[in-house]
């Protein structure tokens, strides 16, 4: 398991430790992680003798030739470390990890069916299911937010009611241990009209100060 290729820069140390020269085992691995070890069969064969010679064994060569994609080390280190801050926050600082999820991710986020508890959500599921293959791209897409916001509910966390003068325009907020939706958030009301009532909002404080 050692010497199983997990990433892309696992195939050149490989080859280098194998006794390849270094250029060589960088052009094989860059054939490899694209996938192309066998688009150009006559390369592939010289690739192939090269390693041969260099006691490479066969399930080596052979590991190569089914590889369509690799990351490289550190890509990967950085998804697993953004995965583990991710899950940090999601058990210990799960409003926080909520609202930033529903204000960066969740373009479907649908009031209607989603702020009114978790029986609504339910129904909304079942209403998708339902349509099978049928289902628009809108509804398969906020499928996954609907089953998020279930969760949420199933931790004990509650959506507030949108507010004319505390919800912001695009972001969900915590708010005394609950989240309260953003003016965009309503079916039909768009990111520009939510800001259009923000500044209108605020003008209207500046005007009542006076």
């Amino acid at each position: 398991m050692q010497d199983a290729i997990c990433c892309r820069d696992d195939i050149m140390i490989y080859l280098m430790k194998q006794g390849l020269e270094p250029n060589p085992a960088f052009k094989i691995m860059e054939t490899v992680r694209k996938g192309k070890a066998l688009k150009d069969p006559e390369q592939w064969e010289k690739y192939k003798n090269m390693m041969k010679e260099n006691n490479v064994p066969d399930w080596y060569i052979k590991s190569c030739e089914k590889i369509k994609y690799m990351f490289p080390k550190a890509h990967a280190a950085a998804y697993v470390t953004n995965a583990f801050r991710i899950a940090w926050f999601k058990v210990h600082e799960p409003l926080a990890y909520y609202t930033a999820y529903f204000s960066i991710r969740a373009d479907e986020f649908d009031s209607d069916c989603m702020i009114f508890g978790k029986e609504k959500v339910k129904n909304k599921m079942k209403e998708i299911d339902l349509q099978g293959n049928n289902a628009t791209v809108k509804d398969k897409n906020m499928y996954a937010i609907l089953e998020l916001v279930l969760e949420m509910y199933e931790r004990g966390f509650k959506f507030l009611p949108m507010d004319l003068y505390k919800s912001h325009s695009t972001k969900f907020l915590v708010e005394d241990g609950q989240i309260r939706p953003p003016l965009n958030s309503i079916p039909g009301l768009g990111t520009v009209a939510a800001e259009g009532i923000i500044k209108a909002r605020e003008e209207r404080k500046i005007y009542v100060n006076r």
